[in-house]
Order: structure tokens, then C-alpha cells, then sequence
């Protein structure tokens, strides 16, 4: 896969660092002398061009028209913004990331600036953190459908409402499917007559609004 990310900072170096790793053809911009020398350290020199992510000739140059992915991920909110919609509406790129550096300004961040998906970083790490505090025993194993869904583990607790009954009479929270249990090392395949016990871990796919809900 073809990508080319737009700023040298940590972020957009560290983004290289792991697709290069992958197997993936690379191509990073970055406009300051002083974090190209550094950007020399870490990465092939022949994938680090130096000028700006907005310069159309630079961008035809790297050979943008033919490119996968776009990742503008400068410290400029207004800068990523004129990258993608150069990268979508003039060149056509199929997939264009943008990192929103302003949690204020991630409603400008949409498809129809050209931004299919928005790396808000405030807001993944208030996610995280609100996940981890309101599903407290809760594992998520696996996210979905752009995390709209996703794949859950919780051990059913002495005092949960759930122990001891069976399936047929514990009634799930809305868009919740139990799809597995797991006692003492053996997956159990759920029916209406499975009788949860303690320390059992319930497997299930749920919505991202109501895994605070379940159990």
C-alpha cells in the first residue's frame, strides 16, 4: 500500500516507522530542516522528502494521484485541513486521515473536507478513559465496526444477577448477544438452558453505547 504522511513530528514519525515496518511503500513531508536531520536518524533517507504537504507541485511529485492512503498529521489543525482536501477533492486519494490537534475543531474534520477518518487525540484518550471507568470488570477483547460494536469479556461475579440462572430467564440489555462462555478452560457454546456459574466469563458482542450496562 501507498501512503504519504504529512508532518515529521512524533506522531507522523512514529506512523512511518510502523507501516515501513509492515511492508508499506512510504513517503513523509515535512517542511523544517531541523526535524528532517532528525528524521534521518530513524528512517530510510529515500522516503523523507523536505518542503510542504500543501505545495501541489510537491504532492504531484511524490506521486500523490496514485497514493492509498494521505495521513496529514502536522501540529496544524488548518494545515491538515488544506491537505486533505488537496489530497481528496483535487487528487482524489481514496482514504484521508487528519490529526485534529484542537479538540474545538474536530467538527471541521469531516468527509466533506475531505477527511474520512479524524485522529482526535483528546478525544480517544477521554474515551479511553471513560470506558475504563465505567466498565470496570469488563474486558474488551476486540472493537468493531469502527468501534461501534464491540467483542466483551466479564467474569460473572458471586454477587451478579446472573449467576446461578439460566440463559432463558437473564434478560440482556438492548443490541447485546451472548456468543460464548468460557468455564474452567472450555468454550461452551450459550443455549437457553445454560446455567451461568461463578467464574464463569461471559463472551459478547454489544454496542459501544450500552457495554456500561451489561451484567
Amino acid at each position: 500500500m501507498k501512503v504519504i504522511i504529512v508532518g515529521g513530528g512524533q506522531v507522523g514519525s512514529y506512523l512511518a516507522s510502523l507501516l515501513i515496518k509492515s511492508g508499506h511503500d512510504i513517503k513523509i513531508i515535512e517542511a523544517k530542516a531541523a526535524r528532517i536531520d532528525v528524521l534521518r536518524k530513524s528512517l530510510p533517507a529515500n522516503v523523507i522528502i523536505q518542503g510542504s504537504g500543501t505545495d501541489p507541485n510537491l504532492l504531484e511529485s511524490v506521486d500523490i494521484q496514485h497514493t492509498d492512503v494521505l495521513a496529514a498529521v502536522t501540529g496544524s489543525d488548518e494545515t491538515n485541513l488544506v491537505i486533505a482536501t488537496l489530497g481528496r477533492l483535487e487528487y482524489g486519494v481514496s482514504r484521508v486521515v487528519g490529526r485534529v490537534n484542537n479538540p474545538k475543531n474536530a467538527w471541521l474534520f469531516t468527509p466533506v473536507m475531505g477527511v474520512d477518518a479524524a485522529l482526535n487525540q483528546a478525544d480517544l484518550m477521554g474515551r479511553l478513559v471513560a470506558e475504563e471507568m465505567s466498565m470496570s470488570d469488563m474486558m474488551t477483547l476486540l472493537k468493531l465496526h469502527g468501534g461501534k460494536y464491540a467483542l466483551v469479556e466479564r467474569k460473572v461475579d458471586p454477587v451478579s444477577s446472573m449467576a446461578g440462572k439460566a440463559l432463558r430467564d437473564i434478560k440482556l440489555p438492548d443490541e447485546c448477544v451472548l456468543v460464548a462462555v468460557i468455564r474452567n478452560s472450555d468454550l461452551l457454546i450459550p443455549r437457553g438452558d445454560t446455567v451461568l456459574l461463578t467464574e464463569d466469563k461471559a463472551i459478547a458482542i454489544t454496542h459501544g453505547g450500552s457495554t456500561a450496562k451489561t451484567g
